[in-house]
C-alpha cells in the first residue's frame, strides 16, 4: 500500500511538473500565427507572393483573419484554463464547447498534414496563382500541431483530475442509462447519415469528380472519411455497448475527436465557401455543400450521444 501510494504520489508530482511545460509550448506555437495574421491586417504581404488571390478581396480576408486571431487566442485561453486552479471551477459546458471546436479544427491537420508532407513532400496544387508561400504552411501548420498535442495532453491530465470517474471502467460495465434508448436511436442516425458524405468523399478520395469543381485534395478527403468511421464507431460503441472488453474511454475518444472534425470542418469550409468565393466556378457545387451540411448534423448527432452518456453517469456518481 505505501509503494502503491508512493508511486501515485510521483505520478501526480510528474503531471504537475509537465503542465507548466505543456502550458508553455501550446502558448508560444500560437505567436507565429498570431504574428502572420496580426501583419496581414495590418496590411503586410509576408508569406502573399505576387497574384495571390488573397490580394483580390482584402476587406474579406481582413476580416476572416480578425475571426482566426480570436481563435487561436481561444487557445492561449484554453491552456491557461486547463492548468491554473481557477480552471476547475469553470463550468463543464464553458471548457467542453471550445475544447471540442478546438479539437475538431486541430485534428484534420494534426493528421493530414504530416501525411501530405510524406506522400506529396508538402506541396500544394490545383491553382495556377499560388496562394501563400511554402513556407507558410509549414510554420503554420507546423504551429497548429504543437498546439494540438499539448492541448490534449493537458486537457486529458484535467479531464483525469475532474471527471475521471465518469469515463473509467469497460463497457460492459457500464450501468443501465435512462436515455439508452435516445442515444441508440441517435447514434443509428448518425451512421446511417454518415453514408452520404463518407461515400462521396471517399468517391473523390480515388480521383473521382463527380459532384465536385476539382480533383485536388485527394488525401484530405480520405482523411475525413477515417474521421467519419470514427465518429459513428465511437458514438454505437457507446450506445450498444459494443466491444465490452473495451476500456470507455476508447469509444468516447473515437466518438469525441471523430464528431469534432467532422462537425467543425463542414462548418468551416461552408462558411469559407460563403465568405471568400465570389467566383461561380470556385464556390463549392451542391453536392459538396450537401456533404459539408450532413457532416456537421453527423458531427452534432454523435456529440449528442456523448452529452447523454456523461449526464448520465454524472447523474448516478456519488455526492
Amino acid at each position: 500500500m505505501i509503494s502503491s501510494n508512493a508511486g501515485a504520489a510521483a505520478v501526480t508530482v510528474t503531471r504537475s511538473r509537465l503542465r507548466p511545460l505543456l502550458r508553455l509550448v501550446a502558448i508560444a506555437a500560437c505567436v507565429p500565427y498570431l504574428c502572420l495574421k496580426l501583419a496581414w491586417i495590418g496590411g503586410s504581404r509576408v508569406g502573399v507572393p505576387d497574384g495571390s488571390p488573397l490580394l483580390e478581396q482584402r476587406v474579406t480576408m481582413a476580416i476572416a483573419n480578425g475571426l482566426t486571431v480570436l481563435m487561436d487566442a481561444g487557445v492561449i485561453v484554453l491552456a491557461l484554463l486547463l492548468t491554473r486552479p481557477w480552471g476547475l471551477r469553470v463550468p463543464a459546458w464553458l471548457l467542453a464547447v471550445p475544447m471540442w471546436v478546438a479539437t475538431g479544427l486541430l485534428a484534420p491537420i494534426m493528421v493530414g498534414f504530416p501525411l501530405q508532407l510524406a506522400v506529396h513532400g508538402g506541396e500544394q496544387g490545383g491553382d495556377d496563382r499560388p496562394f501563400l508561400a511554402g513556407w507558410v504552411f509549414g510554420v503554420v501548420y507546423g504551429g497548429f500541431i504543437a498546439q494540438g498535442l499539448a492541448l490534449g495532453a493537458l486537457f486529458v491530465g484535467y479531464t483525469r483530475e475532474r471527471w475521471g470517474h465518469l469515463w473509467r471502467g469497460r463497457v460492459w460495465e457500464l450501468p443501465a442509462q435512462s436515455t439508452a434508448a435516445a442515444q441508440r436511436l441517435t447514434a443509428v442516425s448518425a451512421a446511417v447519415l454518415a453514408l452520404l458524405p463518407a461515400a462521396l468523399r471517399l468517391l473523390w478520395a480515388f480521383g473521382s469528380t463527380a459532384g465536385r469543381n476539382t480533383s485536388d485534395g485527394r488525401l484530405t478527403e480520405a482523411v475525413f472519411v477515417v474521421f467519419l468511421a470514427a465518429a459513428v464507431t465511437g458514438a454505437c460503441r457507446l450506445a450498444f455497448r459494443r466491444g465490452r472488453p473495451l476500456p470507455v474511454s476508447a469509444p468516447l475518444a473515437l466518438a469525441w475527436v471523430g464528431s469534432a472534425a467532422v462537425a467543425c470542418w463542414g462548418a468551416w469550409m461552408a462558411l469559407a465557401a460563403l465568405v471568400t468565393s465570389h467566383d461561380l466556378g470556385e464556390r463549392p457545387t451542391p453536392a459538396m455543400s450537401l456533404t459539408y451540411a450532413v457532416q456537421m448534423i453527423v458531427g452534432l448527432l454523435v456529440a449528442t450521444v456523448i452529452a447523454h452518456h456523461f449526464a448520465d453517469r454524472s447523474a448516478r456518481a456519488p455526492r
